[in-house]
C-alpha cells in the first residue's frame, strides 16, 4: 500500500515542524510548507514555497505536491501567526493581516485541495486552531477572534463534505514552547497610555506560559492518532489541563463568574 500523502502549512519551525518531522518518521510521504524553503537547506521534510495570504502561491503549491503524488490525503492548516495588543490600540491593518493569516488563508487552502478530494473520494483536513479561540481573552481579542472564527468554519465544512467521504476537524493547542513570541505581531507598549501597565503585565505573563509550555511532540502525537481515527471528533483539545479545564468551565459558569475568573488570572 502506498504511503499516505500529508500536506502541511507552516512546517518550518514550531509546532508544524514537530508535526510534520513526527509523521516522516510514521511512514507518510509529508510535504510542508514555508513562505522561504530556501532559508532552511537542512530540513527534513520536503518543504514547497508557499505564502498563506497569496491566492497564486497556493494554489502553485497544491498542484506541485498533485504533480509529485497525484494526491492529498491529509491537509493540516497549521500555519498561523500570533498577535497581542489592546483592541483599541492595534491598526486595522494589522487586524486584517492576521485574519488574511489564520482564517482566509486556511479557507483558501482546504478550497484548493477540495477538488482532488472530492475526486478521490476520500481525505482528510485537520484545522490548527487554539485554546484561546474558545474564548476571548484580554489583549488577544483578535486572535481569539480568528482562531474562533476557524473552529466555527471547521464545524459548518464537516457537514458539508461528509457526503463526499471527507472528514474535517480541528485540533486547538495550548500553550507550547515554541517561537511564536518571536514571530507574533506585539502592538507596542505605548508610553503613558491608559493601557500601559495593564497590557506590559499581561505581556509578560502570556510570554511566561509560552516559555514554560508542553513539548509539541504532544501536539504531533494527537495528529497522528487524528490521522488514523477513522470517524474524527469535531474538536480535540491538546494542552495543560487546566487550559482544557477552562473550555469546561466557560460552558458551565455564568458568563460574568467567568469573566471575573479570567480577569483574576491575568491581574486585571
Amino acid at each position: 500500500m502506498s504511503k499516505k500523502v500529508v500536506f502541511i502549512t507552516g512546517a518550518s519551525s514550531g509546532i508544524g515542524k514537530a508535526i510534520a518531522e513526527y509523521l516522516q518518521t510514521k511512514n507518510y510521504s509529508v510535504y510542508g510548507t514555508s513562505r522561504n524553503p530556501d532559508k532552511y537547506p537542512d530540513s527534513k521534510i520536503n518543504l514547497l514555497a508557499l505564502d498563506v495570504t497569496d491566492s497564486d502561491s497556493i494554489q502553485k503549491a497544491v498542484n506541485q505536491l498533485l504533480e509529485k503524488e497525484n494526491r492529498i490525503d491529509v491537509l493540516i492548516n497549521n500555519a498561523g501567526t500570533g498577535i497581542t495588543g489592546a483592541l483599541e490600540e492595534i491598526p486595522i491593518s494589522e487586524i486584517k493581516r492576521n485574519f488574511e493569516t489564520n482564517l482566509f488563508g486556511p479557507i483558501e487552502i482546504i478550497k484548493a485541495v477540495l477538488p482532488q478530494m472530492r475526486k478521490q473520494k476520500s481525505g482528510l483536513v485537520i484545522n490548527i486552531t487554539s485554546i484561546a479561540g474558545y474564548m476571548g481573552l484580554p489583549y488577544r481579542s483578535v486572535y481569539s477572534a480568528s482562531k474562533g472564527a476557524l473552529e466555527l468554519i471547521t464545524e459548518a465544512l464537516r457537514m458539508e463534505v461528509k457526503q463526499f467521504g471527507i472528514e474535517i476537524t480541528n485540533a486547538a493547542p495550548g500553550d507550547f514552547a515554541t517561537n511564536i513570541a518571536q514571530g507574533r505581531y506585539h502592538a507596542p507598549l505605548i508610553k503613558g497610555s491608559d493601557y500601559e501597565q495593564s497590557y506590559g503585565k499581561t505581556l509578560e505573563l502570556m510570554n511566561s506560559h509560552v516559555d514554560s509550555g508542553s513539548n509539541p511532540i504532544e501536539m504531533a502525537k494527537v495528529v497522528h492518532k487524528i490521522i488514523n481515527t477513522e470517524k474524527p471528533k469535531i474538536h480535540y483539545k491538546v494542552g495543560m489541563p487546566l487550559q482544557k479545564f477552562s473550555i469546561v468551565l466557560k460552558r458551565i459558569l455564568p458568563d460574568k463568574m467567568y469573566e471575573k475568573m479570567l480577569m483574576n488570572h491575568y491581574k486585571l
